[in-house]
């Protein structure tokens, strides 16, 4: 740690001595179900949270999550719960301001199996969350809590958005993540990191989940079926034509997720489902996307005589790395230097909040939490030595960020507050 100031070295010594602590806190609230349809158990974490971030912000909110609906499969707009999000922000009229993001949701349901930690060796822990992102959330907490403590970073302030939907698409919190990023320079998400070793997400490709719903006309299938519109078929067809836009567009993947419809063999199926995400690599290929579905659409319910309806969106723009992405992580893997870490990064076709939060003109950096591993599976696991670690780097991040390191590369606008 050769290369920290004295009251850099404090800051990282206190968190290490917060080492065990936050051990026994990620058990704890990873073994509070929080899936993100489980809103009694999103509450309770969020209260949770809140508990945690009082002492040190300046005001905290419950903001409750924006309306949002989707198409069961005959075709009906339903409405689909998400849970309330956290806002706590700390010196409003700083003009220098920073986010800071991470959701409190799991893909673990109440009635998954997979509900208790276990540790595999002296370092291992596995248990929902534990990784991504029960574990980043304290990181974060600890980093601020430490800052704060310590008096350092009076002339930055700070918008901590925790979200209730992330694993979901973050619709429900959408307007809130933007809100808080309009205001601010730069962004720290604490999801956790790419590899073990602690590799960084840089470009990320961006994100869009859709359904449409196909309504044909059902007929005999033995006595006239030429007065039938098979809704299958022309899901089938529309299933095909867009996986092809994999290979007409340059930078997108295409994924069919799901196919639904029919019932008796010897009816001619007048409804029929189909879900699938597309990842776009540029802005480019989202844009060429955007313009061919409502064409592939068109083309199916002309051909097939049917009636189709589209639901979903591009939730997560692609992420680039630009020059003030490319500083930002410069001052990463210089703090991490100066802790003995070896810091790099990678490009990821995987998405998160990190991808809204950069296309409101914010660097952000939106893999600062923990390592570990096989998330979103039973075998998750977190690295425990990585939480004072992880806050160690987040903590001395933020104090250079607060000292102006990035102002200049990041022509650095004037907050609206």
């Amino acid at each position: 740690m050769t290369g920290l100031s004295p009251s850099e070295s404090r800051i990282v010594d206190h968190l290490r001595g917060r080492q065990r602590a936050m051990a026994a806190d990620v058990v704890d609230w990873a073994q509070v179900n929080s899936g993100s349809r489980n809103l009694a158990g999103l509450e309770t974490m969020r209260g949770l949270i809140t508990d945690r971030l009082a002492p040190i912000a300046d005001s905290i909110e419950t903001r409750p999550p924006d309306p949002v609906t989707t198409l069961d499969d005959g075709g009906n707009e339903v409405p689909v719960p998400h849970g309330a999000n956290l806002l706590a922000r700390k010196r409003p009229q700083a003009n220098r301001r920073l986010i800071l993001t991470g959701h409190m949701d799991t893909v673990f349901a109440p009635d998954h199996p997979f509900q208790q930690c276990r540790l595999l060796d002296g370092n291992r822990l596995n248990g929902p969350g534990t990784a991504d992102m029960k574990g980043g959330l304290l990181v974060m907490i600890e980093a601020l809590a430490a800052l704060e403590a310590a008096d350092a970073i009076t002339s930055l302030g700070w918008d901590v958005v925790v979200n209730a939907d992330e694993e979901v698409s973050s619709l429900g919190s959408a307007s809130l993540l933007r809100e808080a990023a309009r205001r601010c320079q730069v962004g720290m998400t604490f999801e956790p990191s790419v590899t073990p070793e602690g590799t960084l997400a840089s470009a990320r490709h961006g994100s869009g989940n859709f359904i449409a719903t196909i309504a044909g006309r059902s007929a005999h299938a033995g006595r006239a079926p030429q007065d039938g519109r098979n809704a299958v078929i022309a899901a089938a067809d529309l299933a095909l034509r867009l996986d092809a836009l994999k290979r007409a567009i340059p930078g997108l993947s295409v994924n069919v997720a799901r196919v639904s419809g029919g019932g008796a063999n010897n009816v001619v199926p007048d409804q029929a489902a189909l879900s699938w995400n597309m990842r776009p690599q540029d802005h480019e290929a989202q844009h060429r996307a955007e313009a061919a579905i409502p064409a592939i659409i068109e083309a199916v319910q002309r051909e097939h005589e049917v009636a189709i309806r589209l639901a979903g969106r591009f939730a997560r723009p692609p992420k680039p790395f630009d020059a003030p992405h490319q500083a930002l992580f410069g001052l990463v893997r210089d703090v991490g230097a100066d802790l003995g870490l070896a810091i790099d990064w990678q490009a990821s076709g995987g998405v998160c909040d990190g991808n809204n939060i950069a296309a409101e003109n914010v660097a952000v950096v939106d893999t600062m939490g923990v390592r570990g591993g096989a998330i979103h599976t039973s075998q998750e696991f977190l690295l425990l030595d990585s939480l004072s670690e992880r806050s160690s780097l987040a903590s001395v991040t933020i104090l250079r960020i607060a000292e102006g390191r990035l102002d200049a590369a990041l022509g650095r606008r004037a907050s609206h507050g």
